[in-house]
């Protein structure tokens, strides 16, 4: 999504590399991804940072964590993408969750929810899911948790 007008911001605080790649030619980049609808509404689907492409196809992370949230045991859930040689990326779960609940069980959910290349390919139960202090998810500190193997403790 861009976006222009007088209420836009006039840039990043000293930051002019973060202004520059934001604001282009008067227009700012909102790194939003958003789709309108036939009545011009306009959909939110997520950040394009977060995008994960898998064998071709877009798949939006706020879709597979509705869905994993319809499951009564899921308190909160994060999906980034991983590498993958094969696909490109792979899907991941991150989930807290109120009692024991089984990947198979996930998967069931998903596998009739939406379409089987978005359901994850693995997922991690962890204690608490990393925040910034507005209580918004960090999906790079995710990211980086499984690059780095030694930093995955308190994950299955």
């Amino acid at each position: 999504m861009v976006v222009r007008g007088d209420v836009v911001m006039a840039g990043y605080w000293n930051n002019p590399a973060a202004t520059a790649q934001a604001l282009r030619d008067g227009w700012l980049y909102t790194g939003d991804v958003g789709l309108f609808d036939e009545e011009g509404f306009l959909t939110l689907k997520d950040r394009s940072k977060d995008l994960i492409i898998s064998g071709g196809s877009n798949i939006y992370p706020r879709e597979v964590e509705e869905v994993l949230l319809r499951h009564p045991a899921v308190a909160e859930a994060a999906v980034i993408g991983r590498p993958d040689p094969e696909w490109g990326e792979e899907v991941v779960a991150f989930l807290v969750t109120r009692e024991t609940v089984t990947p198979e069980e996930l998967d069931a959910l998903c596998l009739a929810q939406i379409a089987r290349f978005k359901r994850p390919k693995s997922y991690r139960f962890v204690e608490a899911l990393p925040k910034n202090n507005y209580g918004k998810v960090l999906k790079t500190a995710l990211r980086n948790m499984l690059e780095q193997p030694e930093n995955l403790g308190g994950f299955q």
